[in-house]
């Protein structure tokens, strides 16, 4: 099987069984409703280990943009492959998540809430505040990197690897997810919400392209700021390049502080 097709399926898994998770939870009449926050991250988690064990030996099982980013800048993937596994990945998702829209069809028109049919493709933040959003999606895209780098550092006994992943990405939705509901993967947000656009998806409202960038160009600036830190950290390699994009996160961080500082405008 080609590395790119791996990457197809891995992200397509991901998606139909995390998008899934996400209607089951959200839309009415599903005999999962109402299943709460707990069950969308441990689900993720699992996603992301039943993923990593089908499709890991083949290509890694990146299943994520910005990990094959993170990667390529730290010199642990070839720049060359880059462009095929993120094309592979966005395709990837979109096609999950248009298996979604179909296996729930009977519950889209019971569903009125239009966030929460959004939500099923896409983040939604919890409060939209685009420098705190850009944040977030930054600092948990770094923690994802930064582990994933260490935790291939260490020998686990055999087929425990996939298991450790999802834990990680478990522990990153309890801790950090609940601001922007944790996309930390370009793929994973924009494929499905450019399924939402396209779907005759009923009673759907806007796809929020005004927010879109912020789970695509936040990720991606995070998966740079956990590679560089690991290198910083673990393989002391002070290089001009790792410390602008620590210094740039650090002007982001102060931004957001700065943001919050100053008074609400009243409306």
């Amino acid at each position: 099987m080609s590395i790119y097709l791996a990457e197809f399926l891995g992200t397509f898994f991901l998606i139909l069984i995390g998008g899934g998770v996400v209607a089951g939870v959200l839309l009415k009449k599903s005999k999962a409703e109402n299943a709460g926050w707990n069950t969308i991250v441990v689900s993720w988690g699992l996603a992301v280990t039943f993923a990593i064990y089908a499709f890991g030996s083949l290509s890694g099982a990146h299943i994520n943009p910005a990990v094959t980013v993170g990667f390529a800048f730290v010199g642990e993937f070839p720049w060359e492959k880059v462009p095929g596994y993120i094309l592979a990945q966005l395709l990837g998702a979109f096609a999950g998540a248009v298996l979604v829209w179909i296996y729930y069809i009977p519950h889209w028109s019971k569903t009125e809430d239009k966030i929460a049919k959004l939500s099923v493709f896409s983040t939604v933040p919890a409060i939209r505040s685009y420098i705190h959003n850009f944040t977030s999606e930054m600092i948990a895209t770094a923690v994802l990197v930064f582990s994933l780098l260490f935790i291939g550092t260490h020998t686990f006994t055999e087929g425990l690897n996939p298991l450790v992943v999802g834990g990680l990405i478990m522990l990153i939705g309890f801790s950090l997810g609940g601001t922007t509901g944790y996309a930390i993967n370009p793929a994973r947000d924009l494929g499905p919400r450019i399924a939402h656009f396209l779907m005759p998806i009923k009673g759907k409202g806007s796809s929020d392209w005004k927010y879109a960038p912020i789970p695509v160009i936040g990720p991606f600036f995070g998966s740079l700021l956990g590679g560089a830190t690991y290198k910083i950290v673990y393989k002391n390699e002070l290089y001009l390049k790792y410390w602008i994009v620590v210094g740039i996160a650090i002007l982001i961080v102060i931004l957001a502080v700065v943001k919050s500082l100053q008074p609400e405008k009243n409306n």
